[in-house]
């Protein structure tokens, strides 16, 4: 668990213009990986002509929690992740390199 408060500002306030979320620059680690996986998700919906609340009914996941994601006002949980993943059947972890 990160201890301190490491999450006490959404991960979207971490970027040095946090109004161009997902596209700003982002010097925490943390807030990089949620930017990757909310483009990579924004990507997924887009590439499946899927709205928020279209992903929300078909994942069964909230459609409120699938913005926060894409908009950078949460830090996702991993089964958040791991069931957008399944059901988009698409990786939104980057990858060491892509960080």
């Amino acid at each position: 668990m990160v201890g301190g408060n490491a999450r006490s500002r959404a991960p979207r306030e971490c970027a040095h213009d946090p109004e161009a979320w997902p596209d700003a620059v982002v010097d925490d680690i943390a807030a990089a990986v949620v930017q990757t996986i909310a483009r990579c998700l924004a990507a997924a919906l887009a590439e499946r002509g899927l709205s928020r609340r279209g992903a929300a009914d078909l994942l069964g996941i909230n459609r409120q929690t699938i913005g926060d994601v894409l908009d950078g006002r949460t830090w996702p949980d991993v089964a958040t992740i791991a069931r957008l993943e399944a059901g988009l059947n698409t990786p939104l972890w980057p990858p060491l390199a892509r960080r």
